[in-house]
């Protein structure tokens, strides 16, 4: 088993060659042309990633994401969300970076095995950073509008944080 494991990504590389000369593909020609268009993606990408990194850090460092979780306490116990990881709901949508760090101060401060930790580790699996997302791939297939991708996919993570912190209630009583 070990050995199908090692020798995975080298029979895929072979095979995907092989393909290609079997088709008459150029395949340096097509390995150029990609690497091109993935550097001319990057760049378009770069400006907005940016942009949000900074709105993050920034917030992160000012203390609105404290002082919003603070607030919303009330309704987030009623959820059965631990209010403790606003700060985490608030930030991964944006960074996934930002995130872990959220998510590693939650787990440093509350345990790996506390009801905190297990919910901020299971949130950070089940959501997506959805602007970050949107930035990269709208961006990337030039979709300028984005009108009903956003609130849909905001959605989706509001339901990922609730069947997060349902499942980690659910499967760890007590």
């Amino acid at each position: 088993m070990e050995l199908l494991i090692t020798m995975l990504v080298p029979f895929l590389l072979f095979s995907i060659s092989l393909w290609g000369v079997v088709r008459g593909v150029d395949l340096w020609d097509a390995l150029v042309k990609g690497a091109g268009e993935g550097l001319q993606v990057a760049v378009r990408i770069l400006p907005p990633l940016v942009c949000l990194l900074a709105a993050v850090y920034m917030l992160r460092a000012s203390g609105a994401l404290d002082r919003l979780s603070q607030l919303l306490s009330p309704v987030l116990s009623l959820l059965g969300l631990p209010p403790e990881v606003m700060g985490l709901m608030l930030v991964r949508p944006v960074s996934g970076s930002a995130a872990l760090g959220v998510g590693a101060e939650l787990i440093s401060a509350y345990g790996p095995d506390s009801l905190v930790g297990r919910t901020a580790a299971v949130m950070l699996g089940s959501t997506e950073t959805t602007f970050y997302t949107v930035a990269v791939y709208f961006g990337a297939a030039g979709i300028r509008r984005s009108r009903y991708a956003i609130p849909a996919a905001l959605c989706a993570d509001l339901a990922g944080f609730l069947a997060a912190s349902w499942a980690v209630r659910l499967c760890f009583p007590g």
